[in-house]
């Protein structure tokens, strides 16, 4: 069966940047389960593996655009540190949710200098050309909780 809108799909990847780092894998892990067509993955992979079946490997390479967008500059901030009351000690990497015009926001703690503390709304793959090494595992129809739901349940799904 091939790739196609409402098909299941399980496959393993390992992504690299452009200097060959590995940035995720599912090696050791169960493969990647999604329903395609329902953006539950960046949209440039998900348009390489349509057509695609059980069995094939392929090199996928993704834009920035097609992927986790280009850096915004607006969402990198200073704000003060009196914004991250409760918290003792505000360092570089730690993640909060910020409420924004737009809703709520991940953001990460870029840089704290005295009581200004930078915080960055971009993903942290922002900007960056994705390189997936992928093998598809299996591909079935979606039954039609799954299409409801826009998710795939039971095995590397969701279960409710």
């Amino acid at each position: 069966m091939q790739i196609a809108q409402n098909s299941v799909v399980a496959f393993h990847y390992t992504l690299t940047n452009d200097a060959g780092e590995v940035l995720d894998s599912s090696e050791g892990r169960q493969p990647l389960t999604y329903l395609h067509g329902a953006g539950n993955i960046i949209p440039g992979l998900e348009k390489q593996l349509e057509g695609r079946e059980a069995g094939e490997k392929l090199n996928v390479t993704v834009s920035p655009e097609e992927g986790y967008g280009e850096v915004q500059p607006q969402l990198v901030q200073e704000v003060p540190r009196d914004s991250f009351q409760g918290v003792e000690a505000v360092e570089p990497g730690m993640q909060f949710q910020a409420q924004t015009q737009g809703g709520p926001l991940m953001v990460t703690v870029t840089k704290v200098e005295g009581d200004t503390v930078t915080v960055d709304g971009n993903h942290p793959l922002a900007g960056q050309k994705l390189n997936f090494d992928v093998e598809i595992a299996q591909v079935r129809e979606a039954s039609q909780d799954e299409i409801e739901h826009g998710h795939v349940h039971g095995e590397g799904g969701v279960e409710h």
